[in-house]
């Protein structure tokens, strides 16, 4: 039997995120209006390779700053003010790329500058000497549940009486590195995806992006209200094939979203078997919901995900107007697909969702007043 979803309940203080779209309430209306920020580009930067789906705020090739700095400091200042990385505050850092950019470029160049900032950790002290964080920041990374994990935890800690308040900031940029491994695996291809499809063949894009949130106990418009995970330790790719692993995460969030009404924002990459295995176990879990996946607009933010899909959808529903499933078309997987925006009236929370290598699951319940 799955386990139950932790009833860990905290208030969204502020949240927020960057795409190549702008913030998150730029992201939304253009999801709702149908734009793609992913563009054919060569899978290897500077040195060419085949044209994959790639949204990205700039050149992809690392530099010094590295790239990825400028648009963190601008998220940073829509952060609000706090002794962040005090004892009672918190950070959570969660990425699955780090620097790993500056490190790939550095075994082109040879420049030890890249070094500074070329592991998670140097990344992280970086980061701590850029925004004058204090010492007390977590570092999570576990592929495309990464943000999931650090926000669970930030829960934790809040219902342990550790932190007053929490902020989870969440960051993945592309580098020929990361681009390279995943069109190896001949699932980043010169087709763009189409989440949720039945189609011959299955391809994702990839993108920049990053977010934050600030979590506390106090009563919010809006709360993340449980969190359930699950890992199946199957394979370092795959899932198990009957989708014990999808089901049993959904089966513990469902559980605790009770008879909620709720739409659900998948994690849709694009992939088949796995497309497949979400859209049909959710369907059966959540009975008429509508599925959407913003990852045909977007890319897959990797590890960041979870925190930049959560940050679009609090902004879709503070617009009343949820963006559809970017960039596919039917036949689908099921039915519950939702090709087209549609109203957010009638629903009183969404069940997001994240999967990633090795059968890791995650799915969080957020509600609102």
């Amino acid at each position: 039997m799955p386990a139950p979803a932790d009833q860990l309940s905290v208030g969204l203080a502020a949240c927020d995120c960057l795409t190549p779209f702008g913030d998150a309430g730029a992201t939304a209306a253009a999801l709702r209006a149908g734009r793609r920020a992913l563009e054919l580009r060569p899978v290897l930067g500077r040195d060419g390779g085949d044209a994959v789906p790639l949204a990205l705020f700039g050149p992809m090739d690392e530099t010094r700053p590295p790239r990825w700095l400028a648009e963190l400091e601008k998220l940073a200042v829509r952060i609000p003010a706090g002794a962040w990385g005090a004892a009672r505050e918190p950070v959570i850092v969660t990425s699955s790329n780090f620097g790993v950019g500056s490190l790939y470029a550095f075994t082109r160049d040879q420049d030890a500058r890249h070094l500074a900032h070329g592991t998670p950790f140097a990344t992280v002290d970086y980061l701590r000497g850029v925004f004058g964080w204090g010492e007390h920041v977590h570092v999570f990374s576990h592929a495309c549940v990464t943000a999931h994990l650090g926000l669970a935890h930030a829960a934790r800690l809040l219902h342990a009486g550790l932190a007053d308040r929490v902020l989870v900031f969440s960051f993945d940029f592309v580098s020929p590195f990361v681009a390279g491994g995943f069109h190896s695996l001949k699932i980043l291809n010169g087709q763009m995806p189409a989440p949720y499809a039945a189609r011959e063949t299955g391809s994702i894009g990839l993108g920049d992006g990053a977010a934050f949130a600030v979590l506390a106990r106090e009563p919010a418009q809006f709360r993340l209200a449980a969190h359930a995970l699950h890992n199946e330790m199957y394979h370092v790719t795959g899932n198990q094939p009957d989708g014990a692993g999808f089901a049993a995460c959904a089966a513990a969030i469902a559980a605790a979203a009770g008879g909620r009404r709720v739409w659900i924002k998948g994690h849709g990459t694009g992939t088949l078997e796995a497309g497949r295995l979400e859209a049909e176990i959710l369907a059966r879990q959540f009975p008429g919901a509508p599925l959407v996946s913003w990852k045909g607009s977007l890319g897959h933010t990797l590890g960041s995900c979870g925190l930049v899909e959560l940050a679009i959808a609090l902004a879709a529903l503070r617009e009343g107007a949820i963006p559809g499933t970017v960039g596919s078309a039917a036949p689908c997987f099921t039915d519950t697909v939702a090709l087209a925006p549609f109203a957010s009236t009638g629903f009183d929370a969404a069940v997001l969702t994240s999967n990633a290598f090795g059968g890791a699951h995650a799915a969080m319940l957020l509600t609102h007043d």
